[in-house]
């Protein structure tokens, strides 16, 4: 059973923490922003991302898009050609759709309420939480993994975080803690002490000012907290990628069907029930013979498997390499044939990246 409110504790965790954001400042360019557009640009870019991995994206995007205005009026391809490698394509469609609905319908000016940035695409409860807060001082808090595993362990938490209880749980406490003076600094002091002290792994506890009041700590459930029922599993996907090649130029695609990486480019693709597959299997598959007809070229090379994992998919890959004599016999509207030189400019998921740097393609090809 989770242990009941208590409102000298709440204060006394509230007031330890505001001394320790104090004492451990963790300089980022988007601290002590409040610009709401640059303040969603951050937020937006590190959900699901680590910020070390955030933080050059960040930077990339406010200086090619200072402004609403500028997003809104960037192509998708640009816009995706700069997230390349950032995953989660979702984000880069919801941050161009929400760019053009404040450019266009609400002449540049961002909500400035909780409820008005909820409602934009890709805003949840945490993310217009964090915008309100640091952009408006509102007092409505954070919510996210940092919040979760904080709480969980100072106050012994248990109820799972995946659950609806649970979240329901978490986001009452969370609000009840925040100091309703300072909700910008209490949101930013309880994030960054989840990141830096009251980490995942390895927790720095010895050193931690809530040692006295830790629960996890007492009862040496550190490693255990927060809670999380469900067990993630992953679907295993098995792709044949086929890089056809002719003088100098190669067939790619772009992704356009509900799935994985929608917008993105690759090359034709076959997706099989299993890791095996044979040259013979390849080219009497339906892909093969929309593009090739009746051709059936030797195959040049075929690269070891590349792996990729997402949230709920792993993906394994392999590129066969052919190389034409002759064009292609047909090629439906999803196809087109671009220049080996001009492969750089294209936004391709992580995987086929990996392939392209191993094998040098913008040269080799």
């Amino acid at each position: 059973m989770d242990p009941k409110w208590d409102d000298t504790r709440a204060k006394q965790f509230t007031s330890l923490l505001l001394a320790w954001k104090e004492a451990n400042p963790r300089p980022l360019p988007w601290k002590g922003e409040r610009d709401p557009y640059l303040i969603w640009l951050s937020e937006i870019i590190l959900q699901q991302t680590r910020v070390a991995q955030g933080l050059p994206y960040f930077e990339r995007f406010r200086a090619r898009f200072p402004d609403v205005y500028a997003l809104a009026q960037a192509s998708e391809d640009e816009v995706y050609k700069l997230w390349e490698g950032l995953g989660y394509y979702s984000r880069a469609r919801n941050l161009m759709e929400s760019a053009r609905y404040i450019a266009n319908e609400l002449n540049g000016q961002f909500p400035d309420s909780y409820a008005g940035l909820k409602s934009l695409k890709g805003v949840g409860p945490y993310t217009a939480a964090a915008i309100a807060s640091f952009a408006y001082d509102l007092p409505y808090a954070v919510v996210d993994g940092n919040v979760y595993r904080v709480l969980a362990r100072v106050f012994g938490l248990s109820a799972p975080v995946d659950s609806t209880e649970g979240k329901r749980l978490f986001a009452e406490w969370a609000q009840k803690l925040l100091d309703l003076d300072s909700p910008s600094a209490y949101n930013q002091a309880i994030m960054d002490f989840g990141a830096m002290q009251c980490k995942p792994v390895s927790p720095l506890c010895d050193s931690c000012p809530m040692y006295d009041i830790c629960e996890a700590r007492k009862s040496a459930q550190v490693g255990k907290l927060p809670v999380k029922s469900k067990r993630l599993e992953r679907r295993v996907r098995y792709f044949h990628y086929l890089v056809l090649k002719y003088q100098g130029r190669v067939v790619l695609r772009k992704r356009r069907e509900k799935d994985i990486w929608k917008n993105l480019f690759d090359f034709p693709l076959l997706e099989s029930e299993t890791p095996e597959m044979d040259r013979v299997s390849l080219q009497n598959a339906p892909i093969w013979k929309a593009l090739m007809n009746e051709s059936k070229p030797p195959v040049d090379f075929c690269s070891k498997p590349y792996q990729q994992t997402l949230t709920h998919q792993r993906i394994i890959a392999r590129f066969w390499e052919f190389e034409l004599t002759e064009p292609r016999h047909a090629i439906e509207d999803e196809y087109f044939v671009e220049e080996l030189e001009n492969l750089s400019k294209f936004a391709f998921p992580k995987i086929v990246d990996w392939y392209l740097n191993d094998k040098s393609l913008y040269l080799e090809l």
